[in-house]
């Protein structure tokens, strides 16, 4: 996961509406269905659909009341802490 795109993100949600990232989020796991794809394509998409999922976990965090920059930092160490241990 990377914060950069995960705010990114999180600022397009702010300014548009969830259910464009949701629907591509959707899109996305369709196309892993694709018997042709490679590896690394399965993983470049592998690693958008996380991203996004991301985003909707901070603007979860962001309606509830955090501040952006924290849910972002929260969000962030959650992700790091899962995966030192």
């Amino acid at each position: 996961m990377k914060l950069p795109v995960i705010k990114h993100l999180t600022n397009f949600i702010e300014n548009n509406d969830e259910d464009f990232i949701v629907e591509t989020i959707e899109t996305l796991e369709d196309l892993t269905e694709v018997s042709s794809l490679k590896d690394e394509e399965l993983n470049v998409i592998g690693e958008l659909i996380s991203n996004m999922y991301g985003a909707i976990e901070v603007h979860k965090a962001i309606k509830g009341g955090q501040p952006k920059k924290e849910a972002l930092n929260e969000f962030m160490k959650r992700v790091t802490g899962s995966i030192d241990t």
